[in-house]
């Protein structure tokens, strides 16, 4: 037995299951981050949420590599794809929510927006009654109240509404995912045959 080509493969096998064991733990990190950021949220989806889900993605493409078809593990080749697709979903609902929020054309939801600008419109009757003896002596004061509170009513309305929704995105999105590595892989095997 040759002592200087044991150490060279025992290295590379122990490469590679390194790399393996930290894409695992880039995926979960980063699934992690994903549940405690939606657990956390509350209220309106602010744009800090668009940044978390950025970051996150970054962090999924920069440290993990696409799970290879290898002969003979099929399950655990569809297992890791459907991980890494679910947290790439994860991500992008994060990074979508408050454009989902704010803009109609990319969540129309019709009825709810004009049930949300009906609850706005009570908030600020409400802000009126509960400031109203300060009406005549800090108008601005209050007519600022009244944006304050309608503005808070319809955001947080539409924030439930869209937390309704991030999960029929962020499914979308990771079946979009597994696709594009599935075809990417696929085409990638058998333009090396």
């Amino acid at each position: 037995m040759d002592d200087r080509s044991s150490p060279g493969a025992r290295g590379s096998v122990t490469a590679a299951a390194d790399r393996g064991a930290g894409n695992r733990a880039g995926v979960l990190g980063t699934a992690l981050a994903g549940v405690l950021a939606f657990a956390l949220s509350s209220g309106s989806w602010q744009w800090f949420s668009t940044y978390i889900g950025v970051t996150l993605l970054a962090i999924v493409l920069a440290f993990t590599s696409p799970p290879a078809p290898l002969s003979g593990t099929r399950s655990g080749y569809v297992r890791s794809l459907a991980v890494q697709s679910l947290v790439i979903g994860l991500c992008v609902a994060l990074a979508l929510a408050p454009a989902l929020q704010r803009w109609p054309w990319l969540l129309p939801m019709p009825g709810t927006r004009t049930e949300c600008a009906h609850l706005g419109d009570y908030a600020a009757l409400q802000a009126r009654a509960a400031l109203g003896g300060l009406g005549g002596r800090g108008s601005a004061a209050l007519s600022y109240a009244q944006q304050d509170q309608s503005r808070h009513a319809v955001d947080d309305c539409l924030s439930a509404t869209t937390t309704l929704w991030l999960p029929l995105y962020a499914l979308g999105a990771a079946l979009l995912t597994a696709l594009g590595i599935w075809w990417a892989t696929r085409r990638t095997t058998t333009g090396t045959r």
